[in-house]
């Protein structure tokens, strides 16, 4: 038999159709009935495969994305800022253009006002000289604070021993930093007389020659007992370089002084002319050259 809502053909003890699953019990056909007219017409020979009715899909209705609002799209933040940046340097272009104009003008009122400058000063002169006569309200003096030296006291009166020692006694500048350290001396602190060495105004070769010129006139001493006597550390310790200024910058006549030293031991020491002579000579001596020992012995006299 065959089923009235799909036709296809079933078995004829078929209680359901095995294709759409209608009962076919409701069926009242002979087991060799027919077809329906639809199932005949469309029926071959060779079974053909079931087909199971399509089913479309129902459509849903499409949800609409919703729109997204201006300011949150991307592409018009470029937009606006490039328009920003042209704006921008429209302006500053513009700007600059107007620059040159104020210039020139700011030019013709500096020209106008030096002119009005030049006709003030003319009226204030005459105006100062009139008010010149007029006396002024005098002010009172203000009281000038004490100012307090960052330098302690200590160094300071190191200093002006130093100054004492310098540019009366010319010592030189080792001699007046060990005057001052000396515990026998002033008893300064080392410090106090750096700071006295590095601040004193002195010129050092000029107190080697005064220096020197004291011992050639009241001792008669040759020339190289006073270069030794200059820069002996048990004496004077002056540098060799102010030693030498002294010795050549030192007017004295070395003949004069050897003859000198020659009549103190010829006549208070009651020497003979040859001991006198090896007395001048002598690098334990007097250190006169030979031309200078010869010449007070030969001026000695009876």
């Amino acid at each position: 038999m065959y089923c009235p809502k799909c036709g296809q053909q079933q078995p004829d003890d078929s209680k359901f159709c095995g294709n759409c699953g209608a009962n076919l019990q409701e069926v009242k056909q002979e087991p060799n009935s027919t077809p329906p007219a639809s199932v005949a017409e469309n029926q071959n020979p060779a079974p053909q495969p079931v087909q199971q009715p399509i089913q479309q899909p129902t459509q849903q209705p499409t949800q609409t994305k919703p729109k997204q609002p201006w300011y949150k799209k991307w592409w018009i933040w470029v937009i606006i800022c490039v328009g920003v940046l042209i704006l921008f340097s429209l302006i500053g272009n513009a700007s600059s253009s107007k620059q040159p104009s104020y210039s020139s003008k700011s030019e013709s009122d500096k020209a106008t006002q030096s002119e009005t400058k030049g006709s003030d000063k003319k009226n204030s002169d005459t105006q100062s000289a009139a008010s010149s006569q007029v006396e002024k309200p005098t002010e009172k003096p203000k009281k000038a604070e004490p100012t307090q030296s960052p330098v302690p006291q200590e160094y300071r009166n190191a200093l002006n021993k130093a100054d004492s020692y310098c540019n009366r006694m010319y010592m030189s500048k080792q001699g007046v930093f060990d005057q001052l350290t000396s515990e026998y001396g002033e008893k300064f602190s080392a410090d106090a007389a750096q700071y006295a060495i590095d601040n004193v105004k002195a010129d050092w070769e000029y107190n080697a020659l005064k220096k020197a010129e004291s011992y050639s006139e009241s001792m008669y001493m040759s020339k190289q007992w006073i270069y030794d006597q200059l820069t002996s550390e048990y004496g004077e310790q002056f540098t060799e370089s102010e030693a030498q200024y002294a010795i050549d910058n030192i007017k004295a006549d070395w003949n004069e002084n050897a003859l000198k030293k020659a009549q103190s031991y010829y006549n208070e020491m009651s020497m003979s002319k040859d001991s006198v002579y090896n007395q001048l000579v002598s690098e334990y001596g007097e250190k006169f050259t030979e031309s200078e020992a010869r010449y007070a012995i030969d001026h000695l006299g009876n």
